[in-house]
């Protein structure tokens, strides 16, 4: 059984190549061949002393995810389903712009969270990705693009962890992904271009801003408990006012100076002017010097089982208005690639028949989604 060597960040490769009895900069230069020029062929590593190549080839092997699918949007967007295994698979999703070039990264096969809006969690939870299949994801999107686009110059300039899964749910695997996507060895990206996006695991939180602060967004679609607790369960363990606390402790890391805050946009639901007022408050609570936060507000994308429905563009646009005349920056998040099924809370993948497991967690579920004048006067509210 040999070992695939996307496993590995650039220490981790340096302790491989120890135990081959090779010097640390061998591993730099595999690194390169690696990520730098998406080298899979030992033969091709022409710097690499024979001997090297020769042991490498009875031990290691460099192994992107068999690609299952491909599917091009009308505006550019690709979306790649990839095969973990096991009838599990998981997408990757390209999204070119002007300025940059985002790939959106999967970190688990399915998702254990269960928010409402996100069809990813309602197939249910089958396993963590490894660090390897994270960074095969970005290994086979930078030169399968660089192919494509006839350069030798690098395609992706942005990662975001917003694939399917919780990254922070798949701690060990996440942090050596990242740190071969920031090494000047590997993909060289900056701290600031590549986000993490969580649900709202707090002592992970914590943790990434000492293992690895990387940009970090965080899904909060609710200013009182009720109704985030309602959308996204994690908050029943995790409630808002540690939430902020932790992205508060968070910032005296961060490569930017301020948290995104994600918020999906349900008409009837979070999209009243009471639930921009609820924001107004949470944020001024929270007030720090300059611009702490930043608010992307997304179009929801509709799927049969969820029961929501999409804002109205109008009622969008109100909402917006409200946060940014309140002094909080705001954005409006650009639909991309939903005819391929790869816009955000799109992406499900294909894995192991769960419908009967989503059928008993939905007649097990208790919470029922009530309407938001239920919400408007919480007396919870931040």
């Amino acid at each position: 059984m040999t070992t695939n060597l996307l496993e590995f960040d650039l220490d981790g490769l340096v302790v491989f190549c120890e135990q081959l009895g090779e010097k640390r900069f061998r591993a730099t230069q595999l690194f390169r061949w690696i990520h730098q020029r998406g080298a899979h062929d030992f033969d091709q590593m022409t710097d690499l002393a024979k001997s090297l190549r020769e042991k490498l080839k009875g031990c290691a092997h460099v192994q992107a995810l068999p690609v299952l699918s491909e599917h091009r949007s009308t505006d550019g967007t690709v979306k790649w389903l990839f095969d973990v295994g096991a009838g599990n698979a998981v997408e990757a999703v390209f999204i070119p712009e002007d300025d940059r070039g985002t790939l959106c990264v999967s970190s688990q096969a399915g998702c254990a969270v269960g928010c409402r809006f996100c069809s990813t969690g309602h197939q249910g939870f089958s396993r963590n990705l490894t660090t390897g299949e994270i960074l095969a994801q970005l290994w086979f999107a930078e030169h399968s693009l660089r192919k494509r686009f006839a350069t030798t110059e690098r395609v992706i300039s942005n990662v975001v962890m917003m694939g399917m899964g919780e990254p922070l749910q798949n701690y060990s695997a996440l942090v050596p992904a990242l740190r071969a996507m920031l090494d000047d060895h590997g993909y060289g990206l900056s701290r600031r271009r590549v986000t993490v996006s969580t649900s709202g695991v707090v002592p992970m939180i914590d943790r990434l801003a000492q293992d690895c602060p990387v940009a970090l967004a965080v899904s909060l679609h609710a200013a009182n408990d009720p109704l985030r607790s309602n959308l996204v369960p994690l908050n029943l363990k995790y409630p808002i006012h540690e939430l902020l606390d932790a992205c508060n402790r968070y910032l005296e890391h961060a490569p930017r100076d301020f948290i995104t805050f994600e918020y999906c946009m349900l008409d009837g639901v979070n999209d009243q002017p009471e639930h921009a007022q609820q924001l107004i408050s949470l944020v001024h609570a929270y007030r720090r010097p300059g611009v702490w936060c930043k608010f992307n507000l997304i179009p929801f994308n509709p799927f049969p089982v969820s029961g929501l429905h999409r804002s109205a563009a109008g009622q969008v646009a109100i909402f917006a208005k409200l946060l940014s005349d309140a002094g909080i920056v705001t954005t409006v998040r650009k639909t991309r690639g939903d005819d391929i099924d790869a816009a955000c809370g799109q992406l499900a993948g294909e894995v192991q028949d769960r419908t009967r497991v989503t059928e008993r967690m939905a007649k097990r579920r208790t919470i029922m989604l009530l309407p938001a004048e239920h919400f408007a006067n919480d007396k919870k509210e931040m």
